[in-house]
């Protein structure tokens, strides 16, 4: 029996949305970083890393700012590892994977000229994809994993080898963000789904390519399995291209009122 003392440790329980809802503000983070601080005050692109060195040993106020945009940008890292386990779980549980698919495609595209005058202050610029391409591969990726299920021994583990390093292959021609470690998560949720020793150190170890990764097992550990959405799930498809809007013109007023590192 425990003493009034004694202290029992109890990990919170985690909905769908819950995890939808910190994925979300975590790369809220990160764009925060990267559109606002690097781009908008900093102006990274500008800089040799020479130069950058130079200029924040004469400016502390810029080496703060450089500072603070690269942690807000690991904060992104956090972000992956939930999405690719929530598309998982959304293949395993939708029951119109069509229009799941669709919806996710209607927002990548809707999303591409929004992370174009982010990222690079161009209407259409094709040297990268945003990250829900990234995620519409997976989810076409999760289906053909799914279609070939039945094919054992040998042949089968050759044909799941072949579909994920297609994936790959397609997210590096569409350089779209994310792409190799979201296409490797997604795939180890999916074949080791009921596995969870495995999914956590392959998944842990692949989350490291962005540092912060492993530390968004905790969040998957604590998901109770519930998926009812308290949040109109289309609100979330429109975090992404709002939030790079946002902060888009946020960076372009900064640049325009001279609040810069």
């Amino acid at each position: 029996m425990m003493g009034k003392r004694d202290i029992v440790w109890k990990t919170p329980d985690i909905t769908a949305d819950g995890l939808k809802m910190f994925a979300c503000i975590a790369m809220c983070i990160r764009t925060i970083g990267i559109v606002v601080i690097e781009k908008g005050m900093i102006h990274l692109e500008s800089y040799t890393q020479s130069s950058l060195n130079e200029a924040m040993a004469q400016d502390p106020h810029l080496m703060t700012l450089a500072g603070l945009g690269s942690i807000f940008q690991l904060a992104g890292g956090l972000a992956i590892p939930i999405f690719a386990f929530l598309l998982v779980e959304g293949v395993r549980n939708t029951s119109d994977y069509k229009k799941y698919l669709l919806a996710m495609l209607a927002a990548a595209l809707l999303s591409e000229l929004p992370y174009d005058l982010a990222m690079s202050g161009k209407i259409l610029d094709f040297s990268g994809q945003n990250g829900l391409f990234t995620m519409t591969i997976c989810l076409i990726l999760l289906k053909c994993l799914e279609l070939t299920e039945t094919v054992s021994g040998a042949a089968g583990k050759l044909v799941r080898l072949m579909e994920i390093l297609a994936a790959v292959l397609w997210t590096s021609l569409f350089k779209s963000e994310y792409g190799l470690c979201m296409v490797l998560l997604t795939a180890v949720f999916y074949v080791f789904y009921t596995k969870n020793v495995m999914k956590t150190i392959l998944g842990g170890a692949i989350s490291l390519m962005y540092v912060t990764g492993p530390l968004a097992f905790y969040g998957l550990w604590c998901y109770n399995g519930e998926r009812k959405n308290r949040i109109n799930k289309y609100i979330y498809y429109a975090v992404y291209p709002v939030s790079l809007l946002v902060m888009f013109i946020l960076a372009k007023g900064l640049n325009a009122i001279g609040v810069v590192g």
